[in-house]
């Protein structure tokens, strides 16, 4: 869990320092007058796109609605603007390397280099393991408690956070999916569900956070705790998708929520003295460094592996190390609660 406060925290400066459509890149005369010239012919130099023959809003002029850029195709290939914004950038970020300058920003992105039509597929990848490792997290946990651990008479666990955990396993997959999708295919649906789904994680993070850490069991005091919580986030994600999508208040939004659990869980191992609170301690600090990743922002290398990425990377063994945490609490529970009875 603590591996997504930094992800939510960072995904939010992200938004902030990364997609104004106004970088060194797109302000190039050069560059600007080589993608209007391609949205009017459909070509780069030799290189020509079938599809500009529609427009990049997807609506064709004086065609009728069947001559329109089927939405298969629209998803499968690049539109017109992103074929000829993307085709101009290797051109000027060649003619930059030819006169000794490193790479600058397009529309606030590093240039990548596509590879089968995929945006950022490092960062694809290491989305892709990040969701297999909360898989394989889920799963240990779900095996420990229902095949391991002693079962009440009505064969539920003993462990009384057991839906919550549940609950935070699918949140996360879904939040590491959305992120893999957002990286290989950055447009505006992409992008709403993807800060959509780490606010719906972080929101519910911090809900597990208190309801975990005070020990809250009683069904109608989680209620009270989580109604207002979820009220918020509900209503922050609304905002964002139907009225503004606000980089800004979101970046405040998420850096509240992720410094509240980040604090809440921090506290809480030091005064529990948690058996496995060194898993705690390396998760947070594991998070904190990984900050650096971010701060230091570099081009990416050969095109392919930026800050931002090896961000992705280090996030992978902290979530299995997280999980394991949670296994550890799940039991340590399981055997207090499972004596009582006896």
């Amino acid at each position: 869990m603590i591996d997504r406060y930094w992800i939510a925290f960072f995904a939010a400066f992200s938004c902030v320092v990364g997609v104004f459509d106004a970088s060194a890149g797109d302000a190039d005369p050069l560059y600007r007058v080589c993608v209007a010239q391609c949205e009017k012919t459909g070509c780069v130099g030799d290189r020509c796109f079938p599809h500009c023959k529609f427009p990049s809003d997807g609506a064709s002029l004086n065609r009728p609605w069947y001559m329109q850029e089927p939405l298969y195709l629209q998803w499968k290939q690049w539109d017109c603007q992103s074929d000829c914004r993307y085709d101009c950038m290797v051109d000027r970020e060649k003619d930059r390397a030819a006169l000794g300058h490193g790479p600058v920003k397009y529309h606030g992105k590093w240039p990548f280099k596509r590879v089968y039509g995929i945006q950022e597929p490092v960062s694809v990848a290491l989305s892709a393991l990040n969701l297999a490792m909360h898989f394989h997290g889920w799963l240990s946990f779900f095996i420990l408690l229902y095949y391991k651990l002693p079962l009440k008479q009505d064969k539920k666990p003993y462990y009384d956070y057991t839906g919550l955990w549940h609950i935070y396993g699918l949140l996360s997959m879904n939040s590491w999916f959305w992120s893999a999708v957002f990286h290989s295919r950055d447009v505006d649906v992409t992008e709403k569900l993807d800060y959509s789904s780490a606010v719906a994680l972080l929101g519910y993070s911090l809900i597990l956070a208190i309801l975990r850490s005070f020990t809250v069991r009683d069904e109608a005091a989680r209620v009270m705790v989580a109604a207002p919580l979820i009220a918020f986030v509900t209503t922050h994600i609304l905002y964002l998708n139907n009225f503004k999508l606000d980089y800004g208040w979101n970046m405040k939004v998420c850096v509240v929520m992720a410094v509240a659990q980040l604090l809440i869980w921090a506290i809480w191992a030091g005064v529990s003295r948690h058996p496995s609170r060194w898993k705690l301690w390396v998760v947070v600090v594991g998070g904190a460094l990984a900050m650096f990743l971010e701060i230091y922002d570099f081009p990416p290398y050969e095109g392919f592996v930026d800050a931002h990425a090896l961000w992705h990377a280090s996030t992978i063994p902290l979530t299995y190390i997280w999980w394991s945490f949670i296994k550890d609490d799940a039991e340590l529970r399981t055997s207090n609660l499972f004596k009582k009875v006896k």
